[in-house]
């Protein structure tokens, strides 16, 4: 038997070994996630609701007649989700609770591939295993899984909306992204990049397939109208309880109206400037845009609305896979402290320092969305700022050394200085 596999003779470049090293880690923290954390579950419980409601759909009873005054999980999605959904209650909840974990699961890697590609990389980059690791030792994508929620599907639909997005298959993209809306409306706001980006046809489908399908759903459901009824404004209401939105953990901890309210139009200030230079002087960059501004619109949303919780963050891998790009946002250490705020596991809660910890704990993912949206408002107005003192706006904001030519005695370096996002 040759052990020479463990030894190869043949030298390895520090990517190789870093692919090595992560690989296992990646592999068994996916097994972990999956067959041990997911299947023993949590006190949240997100699946059972959708059980029980698809199980009522199927017998022709009433879905939306819950109990809004308790806190434990609701079901809030709309008629044509509950159609859609209704398949989890043919069998017994157990075995489709395992299986929708591991349709989940499959869902997330196929995005994780698909984000891969989008990017310039594939299975044999170090990137790989890098996100893969990544993703499945986050707090979103654990909770995701734990809890077992729909998000994983909602990721994958994003994905496949940015990469027909970006290779102009429009009607393919508002497929992706209207089939996400019929269950739930959380990547709705990113409708307002074909809009910027005058891709018309992707409204087609991404309007059509959630009227469509709540049209089928709507005639086979015995309450359609409860839901507008009761589960809508209880929808539009910010409760102050498993929420990291400003105004959740603003009333929370018992901050004034008007002081919460000057914290969100800042913030808010800070987006639409954000968003007014990546449209006028990014937009050519159609990865860079469309990475990052699906990042920016989606943070804003959860921060400064109605509600936000910590596991949305998944759905800013897109932005997060920038970091590969030269003229990213997120090259710099505030971002990654942010980041942190969003996406560790870590929990905080301390018995030494009670007070200190549990605050901490509570509030991480609000700091880390408002750091995220600050980083990326001050390294947009730093470059606008830069390249209109040089007096090159005309020109577009890239930092200086990403748009100077090479000089000319040194092109034999010229393929060290121009690595793409998929050099490895």
């Amino acid at each position: 038997m040759s052990l020479s596999f463990l030894e190869p003779r043949n030298g390895r470049s520090t990517a190789d070994v870093v692919k090595f090293a992560l690989w296992p880690f990646a592999i068994m923290t996916v097994l972990n996630r999956v067959l041990v954390r997911a299947v023993n579950g949590d006190i949240t419980d997100d699946f059972t609701p959708v059980y029980r409601a698809g199980l009522a759909f199927l017998n022709q009873e009433p879905v939306y007649n819950a109990n809004f005054d308790s806190v434990d999980p609701h079901y809030l999605y709309p008629p044509g989700a509950t159609m859609m959904l209704s398949p989890v209650a043919l069998i017994d909840p157990e075995r489709a609770r395992w299986l929708f974990i591991l349709a989940s699961a499959v869902a997330i890697i196929a995005a994780l591939y698909i984000l891969l590609r989008i990017f310039g990389y594939g299975m044999n980059s170090v990137a790989a295993p890098v996100l893969l690791f990544a993703a499945f030792a986050s707090e979103t994508v654990t909770n995701t899984l734990v809890f077992t929620n729909f998000n994983g599907f909602v990721l994958l639909g994003e994905v496949a909306f940015i990469g027909f997005m970006l290779s102009r298959k429009d009607l393919w993209a508002g497929v992706a992204i209207g089939l996400t809306i019929v269950v739930k409306p959380i990547l709705a706001p990113l409708l307002i990049i074909p809009l910027m980006t005058r891709q018309w046809k992707v409204f087609i489908t991404a309007l059509g397939v959630p009227v469509v399908v709540t049209a089928i759903a709507w005639p086979l459901s015995v309450d359609p109208m409860d839901f507008v009824r009761r589960t809508a404004p209880y929808l539009l209401q910010s409760r102050d309880y498993f929420n990291s939105a400003v105004v959740g953990n603003g009333r929370y901890y018992g901050l004034p109206e008007f002081l919460i309210l000057g914290i969100r139009g800042v913030l808010g200030i800070m987006v639409l400037a954000s968003l007014w230079i990546l449209y006028k002087y990014c937009r050519e960059d159609r990865l860079f845009f469309i990475a990052t501004t699906s990042g920016l619109v989606l943070t804003a949303h959860w921060l400064l609305g109605s509600l936000g919780q910590m596991y949305y963050s998944m759905l800013l891998f897109p932005l997060l896979m920038t970091v590969v790009l030269k003229n990213s946002v997120l090259r710099n250490w505030p971002a990654w402290l942010a980041i942190y705020g969003f996406t560790c596991y870590d929990r905080w809660l301390s018995g030494r320092f009670d007070t200190a910890g549990r605050a901490f704990d509570y509030m991480r993912t609000t700091f880390g969305w408002s750091l995220l949206i600050i980083v990326i408002f001050g390294v947009l107005l730093g470059r606008y700022l830069a390249a209109k003192k040089d007096g090159r706006l005309g020109e577009g904001i890239e930092p200086e050394d990403l748009i100077l030519p090479l000089p000319s005695d040194s092109s034999a370096h010229a393929g060290k200085t121009t690595k793409t996002a998929g050099s490895y």
